[in-house]
């Protein structure tokens, strides 16, 4: 199943699939699209960047354009919702959503939420609505559409809210961590440091390590080298740079530098992290 809307005039593309068939096989590795997957039925083995996932049935993970991923093709039971960002910006509907740097961008590894009873009954809801706009063909389609895949997302930030440590966090408190992984996902190629963000913030790096000690259960500093340990995964694996020229795109002018922080937070130096997953990719 692959159910589509575009629109040449705005580029923008919102998508329902199932990933079962080969043109929707092939949006998996398509730049610059959004990616929530739903697994309804049954538990579906994923990989995203470079680890496996079982999404459990009624679970939602939230990839982000920026993610490497892959979809049996035989799966049972998963529904996409697919878009570009033409088609639903995060950045500018954040003030009406909420979700940027929390849903989406708010770790280094996708967010993933488990729908309840209710939850789910919504979700199959706006499952017959998507379909049903997207079998009518009018001008008012793809405004329709956007406002179904806003209360998509609405739903779920509120879950995932819901579901932090201290769910009784402030919106001004959350809109300060979710800044913080707004600036980590812009600099963290350039700013290794906590005091960096805080001085963007206005604020001290104690608050900040307060406030993510209280509310997230993992500290600002854990934020940033997880995000930068990501991004040389993704180099690593998937471009033609050398560990050199990795370490130099993530701000690491001393190559050793770079090296003795993969080890740390990896176990494995880069070369070794790198032949170590090829060979398991070409034995598999």
């Amino acid at each position: 199943m692959k159910l589509s809307y575009s629109s040449f005039k705005d580029e923008d593309v919102f998508i329902l699939t199932d990933f079962k068939c080969e043109p929707a096989q092939k949006l998996i590795s398509e730049k610059g699209l959004y990616k929530v997957l739903w697994s309804r039925e049954a538990p579906i083995e994923l990989k995203v960047d470079d680890y496996q996932l079982t999404l459990c049935k009624d679970e939602v993970i939230f990839c982000t354009p920026l993610n490497v991923i892959e979809v049996p093709q035989d799966n049972d039971g998963l529904l996409a919702f697919v878009f570009n960002k033409q088609f639903f910006c995060i950045q500018s509907h954040d003030e009406q959503v909420s979700c940027n740097g929390f849903l989406f961008f708010g770790s280094a590894q996708p967010q993933v939420i488990k729908l309840c009873k209710k939850e789910v009954e919504q979700f199959k809801m706006m499952e017959q609505m998507f379909m049903s706009d997207l079998s009518f063909k009018d001008h008012l389609q793809g405004e329709m559409l956007r406002s179904l895949l806003k209360r998509l997302l609405i739903i779920s930030t509120r879950l995932l809210k819901d579901n932090l440590p201290d769910a009784s966090i402030g919106q001004s408190q959350m809109d300060l961590i979710r800044e913080y992984n707004i600036l980590v996902e812009k600099h963290f190629k350039e700013y290794h440091k906590v005091k960096e963000y805080a001085n963007l913030l206005y604020k001290s790096p104690k608050t900040l390590s307060n406030l993510f000690s209280k509310h997230i259960n993992k500290s600002p500093l854990n934020i940033i080298n997880e995000r930068i340990v990501l991004e040389a995964k993704r180099l690593l694996l998937y471009s033609d740079l050398s560990n050199d020229e990795i370490g130099t795109e993530l701000g690491y002018n001393d190559s050793s530098h770079f090296s003795k922080f993969f080890k740390k937070h990896t176990g494995l130096s880069p070369s070794a992290f790198k032949k170590t997953k090829l060979t398991a990719v070409s034995s598999s």
